[in-house]
């Protein structure tokens, strides 16, 4: 009978006192996180020459008041004119200050004399998997859009679609939108802990974000130099947990080093005799603990001159040189 009920849609079943606990637990702290970090994330319009808008719009996160903002390189590339829009609706002329597209990270500057707010980088070596990260982007330019999910690996390595590889990337499951290329992904202190860069098409949830240690160091390069100069050994790598009976077996003190998981024919690493599954301990003393020591100690002063290397090859440690190109763009 129609008249007699089968179930009580009004009285649904109560969530236990505890889970409603975590439950809004969690909702608080997101909601902190984009009170906080949602008014420095910006919308970013790209214009090359004066002519109409190249290939749509992104997001971009200040990290100066002044209006520094950072972004990705493949959002602003090269072009000469930008439009920032922040979430108090305010239209801003900007300028490409530099871009690093072996990073995909790149940095422009509002023209005018602004205070912005604006987020902080914090220490991506600091992250461990499973930790929950929020991903918020700008893509319409009056509010922030929100995502959030779990870091799922680190210190991966990243081939663009111009096949460029980009080291030192957090894999996370927080969804990146359409338009949310270059914005924050943040920790739940608040802290910019990645620039989200990249969605592998056809694999639902598989997100990448270039690590905020990485971005630190590039953001430096182009305020001092406008330009990244970086030294080149020609490896794909990514970042390696030393058990440990390893560490005991080679006495080491170090929890983590970095794995090579191939060398490109013909590169400083192959005329060195580096090969696939040597494990990176150290660059001219100094250890190497993820792909971001890596990438920070490859730099410009490096290039040319012979750098000692430590490495752990089937359980023995090893010593070798040798001398890095300058990386080539494009």
């Amino acid at each position: 009978m129609l008249d007699r009920p089968t179930s009580d849609l009004s009285s649904p079943t109560p969530v236990p006192g505890e889970d409603q606990a975590l439950l809004d637990a969690y909702s608080r702290a997101v909601i902190d996180v984009v009170e906080r970090v949602g008014p420095a994330v910006v919308r970013l319009d790209v214009k090359a020459g004066g002519g109409p808008p190249r290939g749509g719009t992104g997001s971009g996160v200040v990290v100066a008041p002044d209006g520094l903002v950072l972004t990705n390189s493949h959002v602003v590339g090269a072009a000469n004119e930008v439009k920032v829009s922040t979430v108090e609706g305010r239209s801003l002329s900007a300028r490409v200050v530099g871009d690093d597209p072996d990073t995909d990270l790149a940095l422009v500057r509002v023209d005018a004399a602004v205070t912005l707010p604006a987020a902080v980088l914090g220490n991506s070596k600091l992250l461990k998997r499973g930790q929950m990260v929020i991903a918020i982007g700008n893509p319409l330019g009056f509010e922030s859009t929100v995502t959030t999910g779990v870091v799922s690996a680190l210190g991966r390595s990243l081939r663009s679609r111009s096949g460029r590889l980009i080291d030192d990337v957090i894999q996370t499951d927080a969804a990146l939108n359409p338009g949310n290329s270059g914005g924050p992904l943040v920790s739940s202190r608040g802290e910019v802990v990645g620039i989200n860069t990249a969605v592998i098409m056809g694999a639902q949830g598989i997100c990448f974000a270039v690590a905020s240690n990485t971005a630190t160091f590039v953001l430096g390069e182009l305020v001092r130099h406008g330009r990244v100069r970086r030294a080149y050994i020609g490896i794909a790598a990514q970042q390696f947990t030393l058990s440990r009976r390893r560490r005991h077996a080679a006495a080491l003190a170090q929890e983590s080093a970095v794995m090579i998981a191939s060398v490109e024919p013909g590169s400083p690493a192959d005329r060195a005799g580096l090969v696939a599954g040597d494990i990176i301990l150290s660059l001219d003393g100094v250890s190497v603990t993820g792909a971001h020591d890596l990438i920070r100690l490859l730099a410009g002063e490096k290039i040319g001159r012979s750098v000692a290397m430590e490495l752990l090859r089937n359980g023995s440690r090893h010593m070798l040189s040798l001398i890095p190109d300058e990386r080539r763009r494009g």
